[in-house]
């Protein structure tokens, strides 16, 4: 990984990939990856305006442990951001480490040597969190709302070009607004990639959401890949 990347190359079969199957992961991070740009270097100067961002970079906490101890999570209070965490990857059959291994295979390993390993590594990390606390599903509409959110916290051109596909694609069909929903929020929101999350696991949920001005969830009609391939928009299983 580097700080600057533009690599249609990989970029485009990838897109490609992830449109025809839509749960095909490792293919969000081939094109995040090959389509960085300064992304990451905007992030870099985003942790390092705040003292808890600065924090962050220099002790470079491992938040992926704490998610993967689901039996940790489980002890958390009800209502709890970490409980709410919890319900999220077990509603939908994934875990922290199921992320990690995703990844790899769509972006291979992070070398140890690049200042801007912590960071990726971080993002990735929190993803799910981000989850738990916007209440976007994991779900097509869900994922695609959620990425809205991320487009508006840092502009990456791997981010835009899969929303970009998936709208013309009409993946979103008429709830496309809930895309839209997800970048205003992620405006409105304060910074997420320098949040300590470790320090907020044991918060109340509804909580959590005030301090960082996420607002409350939307409700909205989940839309999973099965429902695209029956519509016909993606080729069957």
């Amino acid at each position: 990984m580097t700080t600057t990347r533009y690599d249609l190359k990989r970029a485009l079969p990838a897109l490609r990939k992830l449109i025809a199957n839509p749960d095909d992961l490792p293919q969000v991070f081939t094109l995040i990856d090959a389509l960085q740009g300064s992304a990451l270097a905007r992030f870099r100067a985003g942790f390092e305006r705040t003292e808890g961002g600065r924090a962050l970079l220099r002790d470079e906490p491992e938040l992926a442990p704490l998610l993967a101890d689901r039996e940790a999570l489980r002890r958390l209070p009800e209502g709890s951001l970490g409980r709410a965490y919890l319900a999220f990857v077990e509603a939908e059959g994934i875990s922290a480490q199921g992320i990690i291994d995703a990844s790899v295979a769509g972006a291979g390993e992070s070398d140890e040597s690049d200042p801007d390993r912590f960071i990726y590594d971080r993002l990735r990390d929190t993803h799910d969190l981000w989850h738990a606390v916007t209440g976007y599903q994991g779900d097509v509409l869900g994922e695609l709302a959620l990425l809205g959110f991320i487009l508006a916290q840092n502009f990456q051109p791997g981010i835009f070009m899969i929303l970009t596909a998936a709208c013309l694609k009409g993946f979103a069909g008429d709830d496309w607004w809930l895309v839209a929903d997800g970048y205003v929020r992620g405006k409105r929101a304060a910074w997420l990639p320098s949040v300590n999350w470790e320090v907020l696991l044991d918060q109340p949920l509804d909580d959590v959401r005030r301090q960082l001005k996420v607002g409350a969830p939307r409700d909205y009609v989940p839309l999973r890949s099965s429902q695209l391939r029956a519509e016909g928009l993606v080729a069957a299983a």
